[in-house]
This record gives C-alpha cells, structure tokens and sequence, in this order.
C-alpha cells in the first residue's frame, strides 16, 4: 500500500447520515420547498440556499406566458403519497441469516423504508409514488457496517437465492432501482449509509481512503477538516454516495480542474458473488494487463457493492472566485468556449445556458426596490441598449475559478479577452456565485411545478465540438415537432445548457416540459417525447449518456451504441462475475 500507516490521518467516525432531514416524497431537503406565498408570488422555504426565504414575484406570469398555462395556484394535483405499498416476497432461511451478519438493528422491513429503496428520482418513479403506485419494491433493506458483512451478506444472499440491489443516495434518474415485477425470488436493497467513512488520509502522496457510502456533502466536511478536497461535484453532491459515482460514471461541475470520477478513483474495492476484488498497492499508473477495476465503472449495480475507493485529494483552493459573462447569443457563447478550451485555460468550472434559461434565471431574482431597482434598470439598458444584446436572443456563461492566485489570474484573463472576442461581456462575480449556487436550489422546481399540472426532467448527452450547435437545435426542433403532433396543451418548455468541456466536445444538458393538465398518463407522454429526444441525439452524432447511466430507460438504445459482440461480451462477463444473477434488476 502507498504510504506508511504511521503517516496516515485517520478522521473520527462520521456523524451518521440523518434520514429524516431528506425528504422520501420530492427531491431535496425536508425543510426546503417551493411554494406560492400568501400574496400569489412564488418563494422557497428554508434557509439552506441563496434562494431561501426569498420571494420571487417574477416566476409565475413568467411561467404562464412561456408555457401558455393558467397557472392558477390554488388548481392543484394533489399527491397522494405514499401510495400502496406491495407486500413482501418473504424468504425466512436468509433473513434469519442475514440477522446473524448485521443484527437486529441492521435492516428493516418497514414499508416505508422499502418504498424509498425501490425508487431513484427519475420522473416517472415520482410521478408514481405521488399519484399511482409501484409495483415491486425491495422486500427488506440491509445496512451492513462493514466490508466484512458485505462479503456475509452477499454470500447469504447466492445461497439462498436472493437477489440484492446496491443503494447508494437514490437520486439516480435512470430507472436504476427499478424492480422487475416478474422476479420471483426475494429482493434485498442493501444501503451503504452506515459505511460513510472516510478511514484514512495520506497527506503526503495526497490520496485518501474513503467508504462507498460516504455522501458528497459529508465527504466534503470530512477532508475539508484537514485541508483537502475531493473535487468531485455533481449536481446532486448534497445526497449521492461515492459508491454511486463510481457505479454511474459520474461527472461533476468542476471537472476541469479535478477530473471526473474515473480521473479521481486510483483503486475500488467491489464484492461480487466470486469474492472481494481488491488490490495490495496502489501506484500512480501501471500497466498490469487486464484490470477488471475498470469494469465497475458505470456497472449501474450489475457486478456487484462498491464498498470503498482509494482516491485523490486536493488541496483547498488557495482562491475561489465566480465570474458570469453575457454573450449576444448561444452561439457566440458555444465559440467562447471552444477557444477557452483551445487555449486550455478552461477554469474549473464553465456553464453556458441558452436564452430561455438565462431568461429563468433573471426570474429567480427577487424583486428590487429602491436604488437596487434604478441599478437593476440602468444594467438592463446597457446590456440591451448601449450593447444591443436582444433579450431574445443573449445568453449568459456562468464560471467558477479554482486554484492558486496565479492559476486563477491567467484563467480569468483568458475569460476576459476571449469573451471580448466573441461580443461577450462581464456580468460579474455576484451573478456567477449565484448563477453557480443555482444549481442546487432550481433542482426543487420540478416537484413543484408537477403539483400545478407540470412535467418536467431533464436528460444529457455529450457531442463533438463541430456536432454540438446542430444537434441543441435538432433536439429542441424534434421535441416541439412531436409535441404538436400529438396536440398537447400550451407550449412545451424545451431548453439546453453545455455543463462541461472537454477537448474533443461538450456536454449538454436539455431540460424539456410541458403542462398536463387533461392530459391521458402524463407520464408515460413525456416518456415518449424524452425516447424521440434521445433518438435525435443519436441522430445528430451524440452519446446515449455523458452521466446520468443507462439503467433502464435507455437501455433499449443499446444496440444504437454498441456493436453485438460488444453486447454479447458484456452478456458473457455478467454470467462470468454473477453466475446466479445475485444482482439480477439491472440485467433482466
């Protein structure tokens, strides 16, 4: 093993993952929510984010006239959660087994607790627990302590024929944690939260020892104790595990600087129905022959439990500055970024919305009064006006920096001179800070909206540069095509924002709605719409996923991707690892 263990950090225990304090029902926190306030303006509660607490009198007619809706708020749909809860497929030899590895206190059969172990947070699963019902959710939850009553439980589990499902944070939005309702065999979640330690930090050789269950948040606090980072920071940081990261080949919003998941993970430790695999050192780079590490990446659950990673730390940040920039349209923007990339001083973070998000983001604005109201008014005619940006038209870049002070110097100096290249100009720290924080507060509009007759989600892909600003506007022309053609009511929402960079392409994120309201099983609709979305992005040269994972809403997409003997060799290493289909959802 790297380093000495006399050298080594060792953190106290983390405090235990707090449950209650996330909600089972909606994404996010228990105490954060938007709602309508009492004088017709829409604000959030809580006090967690920059948006907290604040009124947001813009959103709703902004809501009414882009969706051409009503939007009437006291016209609800009603959750009825928690809907019926299925009764449990029972196998007495492995739970008494199982009781034996984990104790009494080590799993739970309480419905409720089964039911948030058989969702992730796609659309269609919260659509369901709101105002349906599912179908097949895990008959018991286990929460093994340790590595060693992993390998027990998975043991137990092949002998008695049982089938488990990994669960890591339950944000997934793929459909992963979907369970078949023709499994007949007894089906056994087993939640990591209980191994959300980070065990050791080699300070030295910057690299630290970290448990599959540790959530971003938390490891966060952990390393952040000692002077380190992870780095990694998907938008969902607050409640994914690592293990989930590594298990969906996850990508965060500051990769630029500290690389994606499979950038950071040096070694992984996964126990599969063959045994634990595992490593005895771990050195920088080797070339050793067939690795089969590498295969737990993006292996959804399929394999087997990701129990810990051996991973690199970072330093903080000696500076750490935001910077917004406006560009008179998406596609002066998408060229800025091409010659920041080119120049290689992409910061650490660098976002670009096209004009109907920049137009949300300017509604998320609290109201100004006063003297901030008269600078507000001179901005926008300067911007429009002086500049001749059309409010239709522009689009903002939102940029976190990272780094040393001479680091961050030279990256925005190259922002500067290049965002003056393509017509762009600065917007200032203030508006990237809040730009950048939105990201966490805006992902609570969704189950908001879906209460005032609303659906929406978001889906990604990453394309090459010279493919990129065809295939945005393939996408958004396919969507609202499809859309009329079934006659839905109002205007669908159709949006996109490239969220990374890579020398090769970006990634981009499209997020697309509409209000459905008389609408027949909404969401099955927008499953269709999201399946002729995806069938463009193909069509115009992008990937079946830059992040989110394929579970199975995009699995029927796999041929499109992968030739059949690339099929037919991932069939074969599935039966090779997991002869008995212990960790049969994902596969069946």
């Amino acid at each position: 093993m790297t380093g000495t263990e006399s050298s080594r950090i060792i953190p106290a225990p983390a405090a235990p993952t707090d449950a209650t304090a996330v909600s089972p029902d909606v994404w996010g926190f228990r105490d954060t929510a938007f709602e309508i306030s009492p004088d017709g303006h829409a604000r959030m509660t809580g006090s967690r984010y920059g948006l907290s607490g604040v009124e947001l009198p813009d959103l709703l007619p902004w809501i009414r006239q882009v969706l051409d809706t009503p939007f009437v708020p006291n016209d609800t749909h009603d959750s009825a959660y928690p809907p019926p809860v299925p009764a449990p497929v029972e196998n007495p030899a492995f739970v008494a087994a199982l009781r034996s590895i984990v104790g009494d206190e080590g799993s739970s059969a309480d419905p409720m607790v089964r039911l948030r172990r058989g969702h992730g947070h796609a659309l269609d699963e919260m659509y369901a627990i709101k105002y349906r019902q599912i179908d097949r959710i895990p008959d018991l939850v286990a929460f093994p302590a340790s590595e060693e009553q992993v390998l027990a439980l998975v043991e137990a589990a092949t002998r008695h024929g049982v089938c488990l499902v990994p669960y890591g944070g339950g944000t997934n939005v793929s459909d992963a944690l979907q369970c078949p309702v023709t499994e007949q065999r007894m089906i056994v979640a087993v939640d990591m939260q209980r191994m959300n330690r980070v065990l050791w930090i080699d300070a030295e050789n910057r690299i630290a020892c970290i448990q599959a269950g540790a959530v971003g948040r938390s490891i966060q606090a952990q390393l952040g104790a000692y002077g380190f980072t992870l780095g990694h920071e998907p938008d969902s940081v607050e409640f994914s595990t690592l293990g989930g990261w590594i298990a969906t080949h996850a990508s965060g919003m500051k990769k630029n600087r500290y690389g994606n998941i499979e950038d950071i993970v040096l070694d992984v430790n996964i126990v599969t129905p063959r045994g634990l695999i595992t490593r005895t050192s771990v050195p920088p780079r080797e070339s050793v022959g067939f690795d089969p590490r590498r295969m737990i990446f993006g292996s959804e659950g399929s394999l087997g439990i990701v129990t810990q990673a051996i991973v690199k730390i970072f330093p903080l940040p000696e500076v750490a500055r935001y910077e917004a920039v406006l560009f008179p349209s998406f596609e002066n923007g998408l060229a800025f970024l091409r010659d920041l990339t080119k120049e290689g001083m992409a910061p650490a973070s660098v976002r670009l919305v096209d004009n109907l998000q920049f137009q949300l983001s300017q509604m998320l604005k609290p109201r100004a009064i006063g003297l901030k109201a008269a600078v507000r008014r001179a901005e926008k005619l300067f911007v429009t006006k002086i500049r001749g940006f059309d409010p239709a038209r522009m689009s903002a870049s939102t940029i976190a920096f990272e780094g040393t002070r001479e680091q961050v110097a030279r990256e925005n100096a190259a922002v500067g001179r290049l965002a003056r290249r393509h017509g762009g100009m600065r917007a200032g720290a203030e508006n990237g800070r809040k730009g950048y924080e939105l990201t966490f507060g805006i992902a609570y509009l969704r189950d908001f909206i879906m209460k005032h007759h609303i659906i929406a989600e978001s889906f990604e892909t990453s394309v090459a540069w010279s493919d990129a600003l065809a295939l945005c506007t393939n996408v958004k022309r396919r969507l609202v095509s499809e859309y009329q053609a079934r006659t839905l009511p109002g205007i669908p929402f159709v949006t996109c924002r490239v969220t990374q960079l890579y020398q090769t392409g970006v990634a981009v994120y499209f997020y697309f709605g509409f209000v459905h309201k008389g609408v027949d099983r909404p969401d099955e609709v927008y499953a269709e719409l999201e399946n002729a979305a995806r069938d463009e992005i193909l069509r115009s040269g992008g990937s079946l996923s830059h992040h989110h994972g394929v579970g199975k809403i995009r699995r029927a997409f796999l041929p499109r991707v992968f030739s059949q003997a690339s099929l037919e060799w991932a069939a074969e290493v599935k039966r090779a690892v997991d002869p008995t289909n212990t960790f049969g959802i994902v596969s069946q």
